[in-house]
């Protein structure tokens, strides 16, 4: 069956995005069943706009959700308020390429930019007729809220919204607009040259397009943190993804809660890490909160975590910021052959906190997380065995002189005392 433009770029949301997203139940936990299954997507790129929106509505309206007080186990995970003593992403701008972030849902208020609408002309990104960007962009940058347990990673980043797809899946059908792979490509571009320090891609191309390709090089070039979805479709033979496969991108896959890669989540070299991406709760347009499946949520997760680097360590580039992202990851269950789970599980507080890695200074070439490049993680447990190394040898050193001290005080002090004290050759009184 042939495929439009259009439809190559967005087998991107349809597939990249995730699988179900569903409507929780009225004031449930996060472990709620939900009836309305669908599927999210989003991309966008250039012209100042008015917030109150004079596109076109959406075709099908989102069915309401309402908020959920529970607390999801991504966040029982991470632990934010860890985190927020240390970063809070103040002062960083994540650009969200997807489906339009709705700057109108409570924990977003404040903290999305005005963006671009390659869908609509006119508009200004903040218009999400899937969910998807919205939750992606809550996944990083939610605030948190009063009688709400649910927040970002990165509260205090702002978002750029760069809209390019309103694609769902409903009832495994793919329904709605996408755009090109070129327009794609200028979405990238437009939130690099708007100046996004990371660039947060949940979509996914099942081909290598020129276009797409120059745009991430251009991002790269521009000291850009690039981290993109791995892709859904594990079981129907890992097609390649892009961007995730480019040279110098964070590849990432899903987890579910019991840190097994989910079974949706693509296998192969592009997996340089993974993340939560199995039962996400994640805030729906307007109010409210969907949970949802697919490593499209896993993307947002590590992108928050790069807003904590870039303020925690505004003297890192972006490519030293990814390979303490991927340095710092906690071990993955099983075999990591045949790029399952990358070098691991993201962990966003070793990433800050962690000794070494992303040393100032350094180059910057997309080289560093090419499939040929040294694995982070050994070169993150080689310095920290260095480091405990040189702390051994500075106690070992220290307990020498204390015992050569104590042995040195056992001949003289005895001596002395018999001398009361007194130099060698000095009389008596």
């Amino acid at each position: 069956m042939s495929r439009s433009p259009a439809h190559t770029v967005l087998v991107v949301l349809a597939t990249a995005l995730a699988a179900v997203v569903a409507a929780l139940p009225p004031s449930g936990p996060a472990g709620g069943a939900g009836s309305n299954p669908a599927t999210r997507t989003g991309p966008t790129p250039d012209r100042p706009t008015l917030a109150g929106g004079r596109a076109p509505g959406c075709a099908t309206p989102l069915a309401p959700s309402r908020p959920v007080t529970g607390t999801p186990w991504a966040q029982q995970r991470y632990a934010p308020e860890r985190l927020a003593p240390l970063a809070t992403g103040a002062g960083v701008t994540v650009a969200v390429v997807d489906s339009g972030v709705d700057r109108a849902h409570p924990q977003l208020a404040g903290r999305v930019l005005t963006g671009d609408d390659l869908l609509d002309p006119g508009g200004d990104g903040t218009r999400d007729c899937a969910g998807h960007g919205t939750g992606v962009a809550s996944i990083i940058a939610a605030a948190p809220r009063p009688g709400v347990a649910f927040r970002g990673l990165a509260p205090d980043a702002r978002i750029l919204p760069v809209r390019v797809s309103e694609q769902q899946v409903v009832d495994g059908r793919e329904s709605g607009r996408t755009v090109s792979a070129g327009d794609f490509a200028r979405a990238i571009r437009w939130a690099v040259d708007r100046g996004a320090d990371v660039l947060n891609l949940s979509v996914v191309l099942y081909a290598d397009d020129p276009a797409v390709r120059a745009a991430i090089a251009h991002a790269v070039d521009r000291d850009v943190v690039v981290v993109a979805a791995a892709g859904n479709l594990h079981e129907n033979g890992n097609p390649r993804p892009f961007p995730a496969a480019y040279d110098g991108v964070l590849g990432v896959g899903a987890i579910g809660a019991d840190g097994v890669r989910s079974p949706f989540s693509q296998t192969g070299p592009y997996v340089d890490l993974v993340a939560p991406g199995g039962d996400v709760l994640m805030a729906a347009p307007r109010q409210g909160h969907l949970r949802a499946e697919g490593t499209s949520y896993a993307v947002p997760f590590v992108a928050g975590t790069a807003a904590l680097l870039r303020e925690y360590r505004p003297e890192l580039n972006a490519a030293q910021v990814a390979q303490r992202i991927v340095a710092s990851t906690d071990p993955a269950p099983g075999d990591r052959a045949g790029g399952a789970y990358g070098v691991g599980v993201l962990n966003p507080y070793r990433a800050i906190t962690d000794v070494g890695g992303g040393a100032p200074g350094g180059l910057r070439p997309a080289a560093a997380l090419a499939d040929d490049r040294a694995d982070p993680a050994v070169l993150a447990r080689q310095a920290r065995r260095a480091t405990a190394r040189h702390r051994a040898l500075a106690l070992a050193g220290i307990s020498g002189a204390l015992v050569a001290t104590a042995v040195l005080l056992a001949l003289v002090v005895p001596r002395g005392a018999r001398r009361r004290w007194r130099p060698p050759g000095t009389a008596g009184t």
